[in-house]
């Protein structure tokens, strides 16, 4: 009844937008929307088969259910699991992600059971002559970029330290040789 008084006091409201005719439809909706009403009709229960009746047996077996624990809940899980050959199903937290998530986790088995072959490697100076330091210095200079003489001095007697990663093991066999022609000792991670 309210809603229809709204809609015949906006059909009503002038075209013009004056502060006057603003004031009056605001007050109309103001009093459609303090105004509730209650409904004192009882709502039905959702999913309820009025139609539907069950056997002694299934109500027997869902009243002994209901009064279990949680442990023995857990417990029978288990058993009907085992006794029907039911395969546990993965927990899905979001129906359109589902399917990608389970092709994830046989990939992730799939690389386990495989031996993983490294590909990726870094190369790390651990030590340096002291004789031989100065042209250490100068060629961490020239195989890192954007470093200048104080850099590489600092960097070269913060030893042991990762030189360079994410190599090719040909790439970084060449710069281990490298740095040990000028002093260095490095090996390959």
């Amino acid at each position: 009844m309210q809603i229809l008084k709204l809609i015949r006091g906006v059909l009503r409201a002038p075209v013009c937008i004056c502060r006057y005719h603003q004031a009056v439809l605001h007050k109309c909706v103001r009093n459609v929307s303090n105004s509730r009403q209650y409904s004192t009709e009882q709502l039905p229960l959702p999913n309820q088969d009025v139609g539907k009746q069950y056997s002694p047996k299934i109500q027997n077996i869902v009243n002994d259910i209901g009064q279990l624990t949680l442990l023995e809940v857990a417990d029978l899980n288990e058993l009907l699991k085992k006794t029907l050959n039911i395969q546990d199903a993965p927990v899905m937290a979001m129906g359109a992600g589902a399917p990608v998530a389970a092709q994830a986790k046989e990939e992730e088995e799939d690389e386990v059971a495989s031996t993983p072959k490294k590909t990726v490697f870094c190369v790390k100076l651990t030590g340096f002559d002291a004789d031989k330091k100065i042209a250490l210095i100068k060629e961490v200079k020239t195989l890192l970029p954007d470093t200048n003489l104080v850099q590489a001095k600092k960097f070269v007697e913060s030893a042991p330290i990762v030189v360079k990663g994410d190599l090719l093991k040909d790439e970084a066999d060449a710069l281990v040789k490298a740095l040990e022609n000028v002093g260095g000792k490095a090996i390959v991670e």
